[in-house]
């Protein structure tokens, strides 16, 4: 009876609304995915710059439903945990007085992965092993963490003035366990997802690493390794058949980098790389190779 009376009057812990207009000065949109809208805005609270992400209420609702019954952590729960370079910093989180989750973020002067791909300027030509690496580092460290991010793929990517890479969106990320891992929740980007998640497969840590292939695969070609779909039946129709080969696009490429992404698109999960970081090695060796190819070929006793 004494507990019942203590949770009577203690009631809920209070949870402390953030008017959105009233701390910050919202300067411009940035961004607007599948499940949220993003405004470059000035916090008043310290003055700085930020990227503030408010989550749609409805969307945000409907995908938490598929874990009714499992302790689920929200994006910004996750977000703040993180701690990464390669990883857009995350201010504060909380709820919004309309009852949407919020995230504020640095904002990260830049652009997207998605237009360095399609440009296939003189930053992609001359870095992209070199980023393909970092976001490799990001993805190990997320999974270091302990979640499965399943929505890798361009979009959810800033390269900053600096040719920093950032990943900055963990709207879908679960925690890497047991119950999370069962089948039957399959979100993500369709283009980018693994063949065991589309046919609602148990998952784990391995859809990211195909995700990540397909993420390198573009990078390199401007395409994906399989026709474009635009909905998840059109995928199901070309996952059990391999990908064009990345040689065939770009003849030039580095074997051991061409190998490597490959491996990583492997759609049996048993045939490719097991972890982030078994594939970021053979990247390393190549761009370490590279490196030092190039700097003899510059040296002045180099011969023609």
């Amino acid at each position: 009876m004494l507990d019942f009376l203590k949770q009577f009057f203690q009631g809920k812990p209070k949870v402390f609304k953030t008017d959105i207009p009233r701390r910050f000065e919202l300067l411009s949109p940035v961004g607007q995915g599948t499940m949220s809208k993003v405004w470059r805005a000035r916090d008043s609270h310290s003055g700085r710059i930020v990227a503030v992400k408010v989550l749609d209420k409805v969307k945000t609702e409907r995908h938490e439903a598929r874990f009714t019954g499992l302790k689920k952590p929200c994006e910004g729960e996750i977000a703040r945990k993180l701690e990464h370079l390669n990883i857009v910093k995350t201010l504060d989180h909380g709820v919004t007085t309309d009852n949407e989750q919020f995230l504020v973020m640095d904002f990260i002067e830049g652009v997207g992965l998605s237009y360095l791909i399609d440009a296939q300027n003189e930053t992609m030509q001359k870095l992209r092993l070199n980023l393909m690496i970092q976001l490799g580092d990001a993805l190990e460290y997320f999974h270091q963490a302990g979640f499965i991010h399943r929505d890798m793929c361009p979009r959810n990517i800033i390269v900053d003035e600096e040719n920093v890479l950032k990943l900055i969106d963990f709207g879908l990320a679960v925690p890497n366990t047991a119950e999370f891992r069962r089948p039957g929740n399959r979100t993500g980007t369709a283009n980018y997802m693994a063949p065991e998640l589309i046919k609602r497969q148990t998952t784990d840590l391995r859809i990211d690493v195909f995700s990540y292939a397909v993420t390198c695969y573009e990078m390199w070609t401007k395409h994906l390794p399989w026709e474009a779909a635009q909905s998840l039946d059109a995928v199901l129709k070309h996952i059990n058949k391999p990908g064009t080969d990345i040689r065939t696009l770009v003849p030039t490429i580095d074997e051991q980098v061409a190998a490597t992404i490959m491996k990583g698109l492997e759609r049996e999960p048993r045939d490719r790389w097991q972890t982030v970081g078994e594939m970021l090695a053979p990247l390393r060796e190549a761009e370490e190779r590279l490196r030092e190819a190039k700097k003899k070929k510059k040296s002045p006793g180099a011969k023609p």
